[in-house]
């Protein structure tokens, strides 16, 4: 099954409309994303909880590395640098955390507030190599800024 887009988008706007809270806000987002594609092996959030540091949050999927430092990782890149990292192979990124052997790609996207400021990265894994896309990027960037930027 592949999502579609703006089905997902619909949907999550009306399930969060008047919610203001971040966390159930990033339980329904990683519930909804999680299961609307087959090659989404795991999908979650990692929250900014003090400097320089993310704790994981919501997520679906098996467990998820607990603590990690900006300065390692995929998602310490997204967060350090508020840019999307989308990577094909997991293996050839400098200094990739493996939080799961299966990981074969991934796709961390930087969430920020309404203030810009960055509150987390929201974090896709896929068992299959290159199995991520700009326009998968490019989605999920309008539905983070959609849900937490309001």
């Amino acid at each position: 099954m592949r999502v579609d887009y703006h089905d997902l988008s619909k949907r999550i706007a009306a399930l969060t409309e008047s919610e203001t809270d971040v966390v159930a806000l990033m339980a329904t987002v990683a519930c909804e994303v999680h299961h609307s594609d087959d090659r989404f092996d795991w999908t979650g959030f990692y929250r900014v909880t003090e400097p320089e540091l993310l704790k994981i949050g919501p997520y679906q999927g098996g467990h998820g590395c607990l603590v990690i430092p900006f300065a390692r990782g995929v998602c310490g890149a997204a967060a350090r640098t508020g840019q999307t990292q989308l990577v094909d192979d997991v293996d050839a990124f400098p200094g990739h955390i493996a939080c799961s052997s299966s990981t074969r790609s991934e796709l961390v996207l930087p969430v920020f507030d309404a203030s810009g400021a960055v509150i987390g990265v929201f974090d896709l894994d896929s068992d299959l190599p290159a199995a991520f896309t700009v326009e998968d990027q490019a989605a999920l960037e309008t539905i983070l800024a959609s849900v937490f930027a309001r």
